[in-house]
């Protein structure tokens, strides 16, 4: 019912098409507080049913109109709870969004053209191009919240980052400045970072080289490093690990993760198809958090620098939190 803005503009949905299983999309509208970026990511939206009639004292405008000033493809009309099931047996699918006359055979062809994620180096579509600094902290019913002072200096690689992660580096003490996916590690750590934060963002990880270098190289200079997501995934390559493609991935809200150390369960959102191979880690890589679904890895811990991840969105933007 709530959440569908924050997912169609964060950019790890960027080349998906996105299905939602409750039955009515768009009762709130949209606003502009809840952009998790500039721009729609999603390639395409499907919907059993949007409402007519918005309601939420936040709205400044509705659902369809907003994805048609933004060139969003949707359809509605759809049983998604019946896609949901097919998707959950025969893992995600290679899809379109046809318009006009009928023509299945046409249609499949479409779909079978993409290559799938395997392989594809997305982060540099998504990045920002170059760097700039982020003030805004978190928003409450007053607005947005600024620090006047910040205890922290971070770097903030973008690989498909979001808002609402910077605005809780920001509500933390830290002065945070984002660069673009490819900024080699010197360039970087000529800036004399406290620390550097290794964002979310879409495709298949082992594509992304150049971040990977990057990463072996800032761990080497024992620079403070936390990845999520994407970034997460990042870190176990550059520290020897290997990833996985996953049948059809960890999205939403509601993923049960048990802390390993504290025997705690955490409740988190999570968007990623690629995961951390259990398969020969590196002694110096320990495993902190679990997935209670499937038991992929959820958590990461170098031993020897100080580096840690973790594969959900501690932002929960939407989620439970």
């Amino acid at each position: 019912m709530t959440g569908y803005q924050e997912i169609l503009t964060d950019p790890s949905y960027c080349r998906q098409i996105v299905t939602l299983t409750y039955p009515h999309i768009g009762n709130v509208g949209v606003n502009q507080e809840d952009e998790e970026s500039a721009e729609l990511f999603a390639a395409g939206l499907i919907v059993r049913e949007i409402p007519r009639q918005l309601s939420s004292w936040r709205a400044q405008g509705g659902l369809p109109e907003y994805l048609k000033a933004r060139g969003m493809i949707a359809m509605a009309g759809v049983d998604t709870r019946r896609l949901t099931r097919l998707l959950r047996e025969k893992g995600a699918q290679n899809g379109c969004i046809w318009a006009g006359e009928e023509n299945i055979p046409a249609a499949l062809e479409v779909a079978r053209t993409f290559p799938g994620l395997n392989g594809m180096d997305l982060a540099k579509v998504v990045s920002c191009t170059r760097p700039y600094p982020w003030t805004e902290g978190v928003w409450h019913l007053s607005g947005i919240t600024t620090r006047p002072e910040a205890r922290f200096r971070v770097i903030a690689y973008d690989f498909g980052i979001k808002r609402n992660i910077l605005r809780m580096l920001v509500e933390r003490g830290c002065a945070v400045q984002v660069v673009p996916a490819t900024t080699p590690a010197q360039d970087v750590l000529s800036l004399h970072p406290d620390g550097v934060f290794l964002s979310n963002g879409p495709g298949d990880p082992e594509a992304c080289t150049y971040a990977i270098q990057a990463v072996r190289e800032l761990l080497a200079a024992r620079v403070p490093v936390f990845g999520i997501c994407l970034g997460h995934q990042l870190l176990a390559l550059a520290s020897g690990g290997r990833t996985l493609k996953m049948k059809f991935g960890h999205h939403g809200a509601n993923h049960p993760v048990l802390d390993q150390q504290t025997g705690r369960v955490l409740i988190t959102s999570q968007n990623h198809g690629f995961a951390v191979d259990t398969q020969d880690l590196p002694a110096h890589l320990t495993v902190t958090h679990v997935s209670l679904f499937d038991g992929s890895v959820q958590g990461l811990a170098r031993t020897d620098v100080p580096a840690f991840s973790f594969q959900g969105h501690p932002e929960a933007c939407p989620g439970p939190h």
